[in-house]
C-alpha cells in the first residue's frame, strides 16, 4: 500500500476508534490516545502534576532543554525578535508574494521557502558566513520540506545532522564568547544569551533548529493549508476574515497533531488505567473534529469563528505552560500573507491527490496555486 494510503488510513482508522471507544483509548504497542477535549486540556495543562515536565517545543534527543527559566527567557526573547522582525519587513510582504508565488507556484514547498525568506535576517543575521547561510538552507531542503526525509537513506541522513550539528554548535560558541549586551540579532543570539551557563553548544544547536522547523516549516505548513483550503472551498470562503480562514484551517488540519506526555503514577483517565510507562499521546486531529463541540467537524467552514462556541477543543500550539512560544506571531503572519493574497488575487488550486501528507506534521497534499491579479488591484496599479 502506498505511504499515502496508508497515512489517510491511519486518520480514518484513528476516528473509527474513538467513534467505537469513546475519548481515551489504546493505542497499538501500550499507552493511550486522547481524544476528548476536556481529557486533552488536562493532560498538557497538568495542574496536578500527574504527568512528567515536558515541552514540545525545548525536546532534545538527550531529553528535555531546561531548566524552566531558560525556556521562559529564550521564548520571551524569541517573540520580541520575531515581533521587531515582522514589523520591519511586513511592508515587503506583497512583492514577495508577487515574486514567490504568482503566477503559479508548486505547494507546499512555496510556502516554506517563501517563509524562509521572509525569516532569513531573523534566523541566521544580516551578514551570514556562507557555511551558516548554505546549513540553514540544506535543513529546509533535505529535513523541513514535506517528504523531504524520506528521499534521504538513514546513513545519509545521520552524516547529514551530523555535519549541520558541527556548523551549528560552532556558530553557537563563537555567539556565547561574545560580550553580553544589546539586543540579539537573530535567533542563533537569542538561543546564546537565554542559555543556562551549563548548557552544551550541541544542545543549543537542537533548541534553534526547534525555531527553524517552527517558523518556516510548522508556519510554512499552515499557510500551505489556509491557501488550499480556500482555493478548494469556493468564493464563499475567500470572503471570510482571514482570522477565521486560518484558525479553521488550524482547526481541521492542525499542523503539530500529537502530543505525547508519560504519567508521574498509575492514572485513570475517563474510565482508562494508564500506568507509568504508558504513553499518553493527545490527538489534536480528533479533538478538533470532536461532534459534541463542532458542528459539521469535517466541514470548511471558517464563518465558525464569529462565535466562541467551541473554542475550548481547540489545542493546536498545544495547551498550558508549554504551548508554542511564537503561536501569537505564526496566527498574525499568515493571517497578514492570506490578506494580501485574497486581496490582490484570484485563487486557484489544482490538487492531483488530495490526501494530506502525514507524518510528524501533518502538512497539506502536494498541489498548484495559480494567482490571477484581481481587477481591484489591478485598477489600484
Amino acid at each position: 500500500m502506498p505511504p499515502r494510503t496508508r497515512n489517510l488510513d491511519l486518520l480514518a482508522h484513528l476516528e473509527q476508534q474513538r467513534d467505537q471507544h469513546g475519548g481515551v483509548f489504546p493505542r497499538p504497542g501500550g499507552g493511550v490516545y486522547v481524544a476528548d477535549p476536556a481529557l486533552a486540556r488536562a493532560v498538557l495543562g497538568n495542574a496536578g502534576g500527574d504527568f512528567r515536565e515536558h515541552s514540545d517545543f525545548f525536546k532534545l534527543r538527550s531529553g528535555t532543554f531546561g531548566p524552566r527559566s531558560a525556556q521562559l527567557s529564550i521564548g520571551r526573547a524569541a517573540r520580541r525578535l520575531l515581533q521587531r522582525h515582522a514589523e520591519a519587513h511586513s511592508a515587503g510582504l506583497p512583492e514577495l508574494i508577487e515574486r514567490r508565488l504568482a503566477p503559479v507556484s508548486s505547494w507546499p514547498d512555496a510556502g516554506n521557502r517563501m517563509l524562509l525568506e521572509f525569516g532569513h535576517e531573523a534566523l541566521v543575521g544580516a551578514d551570514p558566513s556562507v557555511a551558516l547561510r548554505e546549513t540553514v538552507h540544506a535543513v529546509v531542503e533535505r529535513a523541513v520540506l514535506a517528504g523531504a526525509r524520506d528521499r534521504h537513506s538513514r546513513l545519509a541522513r545521520a552524516a547529514f545532522r551530523a555535519k549541520v550539528m558541527r556548523v551549528l554548535s560552532a556558530e553557537i560558541a563563537a555567539r556565547r564568547a561574545r560580550p553580553a549586551g544589546g539586543e540579539p540579532g537573530d535567533l542563533l543570539d537569542v538561543v546564546a544569551g537565554g542559555a543556562a551557563v551549563d548548557a552544551t553548544d550541541r544542545d543549543l544547536a537542537e533548541v534553534y533548529l526547534s525555531c527553524l522547523f517552527a517558523l518556516v516549516g510548522s508556519v510554512g505548513f499552515l499557510l500551505g493549508w489556509s491557501v488550499y483550503l480556500l482555493g478548494t472551498a469556493g468564493p464563499a470562503a475567500a470572503a471570510a476574515a482571514p482570522a477565521w480562514v486560518v484558525r479553521e484551517a488550524l482547526r481541521l488540519w492542525p499542523v503539530a497533531w500529537l502530543f505525547a506526555r508519560r504519567p508521574e503514577r498509575a492514572l485513570e483517565l475517563g474510565g482508562t488505567a494508564v500506568t507509568r510507562s504508558d504513553e499518553v499521546v493527545v490527538c489534536g486531529y480528533l479533538v478538533h473534529r470532536d461532534p459534541d463541540q463542532w458542528s459539521d467537524p469535517h466541514e470548511f467552514r471558517p464563518q465558525r469563528w464569529a462565535t466562541a462556541s467551541g473554542r475550548e477543543a481547540f489545542v493546536p500550539f498545544g495547551w498550558g505552560p508549554h504551548s508554542c512560544v511564537a503561536a501569537g506571531f505564526s496566527l498574525l503572519l499568515v493571517e497578514k500573507i492570506v490578506e494580501i493574497i485574497v486581496s490582490a488575487y484570484r485563487i486557484e488550486v489544482t490538487a492531483p491527490d488530495p490526501r494530506p501528507q502525514v507524518a510528524a506534521a501533518l502538512a497539506p497534499p502536494g498541489f498548484t496555486l495559480t494567482l490571477t491579479p484581481s481587477r481591484n488591484s489591478t485598477e489600484r496599479r
